[in-house]
């Protein structure tokens, strides 16, 4: 029978000399490994959405908010990307390096957090657990806002909890910091700040001072909502304006999502539910110190609420407006990641076991992450010394026109199937299905070609599509149709001569893979 570990003090995060040298040496240890594991692919290519976040931090930094009321996101990662960009550079290496730099942050956060709350075996499995990963594996060499999701989530979350469920007081300013990053950086941080607000139902049942908990929850939740309102009217026009059609309404796969995309598979998986969950079943039976356990048990309840009501809310919008994918979930996956530390600690050596266990399951990175998502930078490599200035690109599949702007010399004109783009680095999300319908190629293409002199090329872009089964949703089915058309048109047309294909050896991109063909325009357009 496992042993129940109850920890020393649950008032504050007592570090005595002994603890904190070796509290120090384990996170030194865990983060080297963690670099070394998150850096294996840190200089692979950009794929279309680390395209599109490159494109926009590239704006002037007061211009990105107007530039994202075309788009669908807030600005907070953008803006911090921009900053970055200007001290690190723009290349693949340095914009992952910004996303690695809050994967790693999260290993000391989650000690410090499970340690304060539940004790120093608690900080030490979520430490081990944030260093292996693989959510923020991958996501800590991707040029995306996951990574620092995943860290405000996990400070959100840890201060939650310590403010209204330990009651201190202390830890609202932090909250407040913390909650306001998470609703700045991506649109499912409102579906976790509301999931929080639901979380302190059962709190304010139980609490003593309900007067007191009124007060602190006005100012940790009512602050963030001030903060918020600048942004409000941008959200209601993105959400009248702006969709992801690429995607399909969910079905009920949550689970499996969790268990093979953040926590790595389902081996992974069945450890933090039999042994997580049987630690977690442990604290609500009856203890000798009955006070901890409450708090422990209001904890547990807490961060399932989180979980659960984020994930609801999520999965009840996406049946009206598709916006589902596992990465959305990184506002969570700090609460998820302190449940399964808080059961493993409280499994006793069965814990340690598992937690060993996980730590193996998540050792081969390569699983998880994969430096070639794209094949756009061989594209751009293999094509760009033809290209000059004044040039026509026409990218196939739209929300891949920033991703070639980034990768192609700079000068170029640019058009997408939907049409003239006039700046490509950003996509314009704006009625743009609508748009893309009402669009007809043979009416767009010849305007564009007679713009262009004899002897200026047009580079035609095309996303491989064939026999892939993820291009059935509204908007990939458009993009493989329009493609199609598009390259029927450029093909057929007899003022352009093909001149060069690229890749010369495609590899196979884990995310998305292109085609391309250069043309030269051979004669002066009949077009008026």
């Amino acid at each position: 029978m496992a042993t129940v570990a109850v920890p020393r003090s649950s008032r504050r995060l007592e570090l005595h000399a002994p603890d904190a040298v070796l509290a120090g040496a384990a996170l030194v240890v865990l983060t080297v490994f963690s670099i070394y594991v998150r850096t294996r692919s840190i200089g692979g290519s950009f794929w279309m959405d680390e395209g599109l976040s490159v494109g926009i931090a590239s704006h002037p930094l007061t211009d990105i908010p107007g530039v994202l009321h075309h788009d669908g996101s807030p600005p907070f990662y953008y803006m911090l990307l921009h900053v970055w960009m200007d001290v690190a550079g723009r290349s693949e290496t340095a914009v992952h390096w910004l996303s690695l730099i809050f994967s790693l942050l999260t290993i000391p956060a989650g000690m410090w957090a499970a340690w304060s709350l539940w004790g120093r075996r608690a900080g030490y499995i979520v430490a081990v657990l944030c260093a292996a990963n693989p959510f923020l594996t991958a996501y800590g060499e991707e040029g995306r806002m996951y990574s620092l999701m995943t860290f405000l989530g996990l400070i959100a979350t840890a201060c939650f909890i310590h403010a209204f469920v330990y009651g201190r007081r202390r830890y609202i300013v932090p909250f407040v910091i913390a909650l306001t990053g998470v609703i700045y950086t991506h649109n499912w941080g409102l579906f976790y700040g509301i999931a929080a607000f639901v979380a302190l139902v059962p709190i304010y049942r139980r609490t003593e001072d309900k007067r007191r908990l009124l007060i602190d929850v006005a100012l940790g939740f009512g602050i963030p909502a001030l903060l918020y309102l600048p942004w409000l009217p941008t959200l209601l026009y993105q959400s009248a304006h702006t969709a992801a059609p690429w995607g399909t309404a969910p079905r009920l796969g949550a689970a499996v999502q969790i268990s093979r995309q953040v926590m790595g598979g389902d081996r992974a998986g069945i450890v933090v539910l039999l042994i997580g969950g049987f630690g977690l079943v442990t604290v609500f039976a009856r203890g000798t110190v009955e006070r901890v356990r409450e708090r422990e048990r209001r904890s547990i309840v807490a961060m399932l609420i989180m979980v659960v009501v984020t994930l609801l809310i999520g999965w009840v919008l996406s049946q009206i407006t598709p916006a589902w994918v596992a990465r959305y979930f990184a506002p969570i996956v700090g609460a998820l990641l302190l449940l399964a530390a808080l059961g493993l600690a409280r499994a006793g050596w069965l814990g340690v076991a598992g937690t060993l266990a996980l730590f193996v399951f998540w050792l081969n990175p390569s699983t998880f992450v994969d430096g070639y998502k794209s094949d756009m930078r061989d594209i751009g490599a293999g094509v760009g010394a033809l290209m000059k200035p004044g040039d026509l690109v026409i990218v196939g599949q739209p929300e891949q026109t920033p991703l070639a702007w980034y990768y192609l010399p700079g000068g170029l004109t640019y058009a997408n199937t939907i049409g003239p783009v006039g700046d490509p680095r950003y996509m314009d999300w704006v009625d743009a299905e609508k748009r893309w319908k009402a669009e007809v190629p043979s009416q767009v293409v010849p305007p564009m070609l007679a713009k262009l002199r004899p002897g200026q090329k047009v580079l035609f872009i095309r996303p491989l599509t064939d026999g892939i089964g993820g291009w059935k949703a509204p908007w990939t089915s458009l993009a493989r149709r329009r493609s199609a058309q598009y390259g029927a048109i450029l093909a057929n047309d007899p003022q352009l001569k093909p001149v060069k294909t690229a890749p010369l050896y495609y590899r196979g991109a884990s995310t998305v893979g292109n085609s391309a063909v250069v043309y030269e325009k051979t004669a002066a357009s009949t077009q008026p």
